[in-house]
């Protein structure tokens, strides 16, 4: 049980977090979804690095751990929005565009993954 108080006191930092980087004014005349790539790519550089620096070191708890990568990771980045928004794209007669963020969107994350580790190496 304690362990879903931390996720879910992790959950709360990163969609607060994610809540303020959604207002910031940013809304491409596209409608590419830059807030959510964003969003996305930072969320999966933080995961990267929490997941190797964990390993590395030891030092931060499990539960620590726990908090800050399903709680606060999973609780800042947004699959589900991304869906939403390529969804949307394609409805609204930009395929082009949608595959273009689908696309960037995943291989960004997992660059960005590699990027944080990297750091930790």
């Amino acid at each position: 049980m304690l362990d879903c108080l931390f996720v879910g006191i992790g959950g709360f930092v990163g969609t607060v977090l994610r809540y303020l980087v959604g207002l910031v004014p940013v809304k491409p005349a596209s409608g590419f979804p830059v807030t959510t790539l964003f969003i996305n790519v930072v969320g999966a550089f933080a995961i990267g690095l929490i997941a190797s620096a964990a390993a590395k070191s030891g030092a931060l708890s499990p539960r620590m751990v726990l908090m800050l990568k399903v709680g606060v990771c999973g609780g800042f980045t947004t699959f589900s929005t991304f869906a939403y928004e390529t969804a949307n794209l394609i409805h609204g007669g930009s395929a082009f565009t949608a595959g273009c963020y689908a696309v960037l969107s995943v291989a960004l994350s997992v660059l960005a993954v590699f990027a944080a580790q990297a750091v930790v190496s």
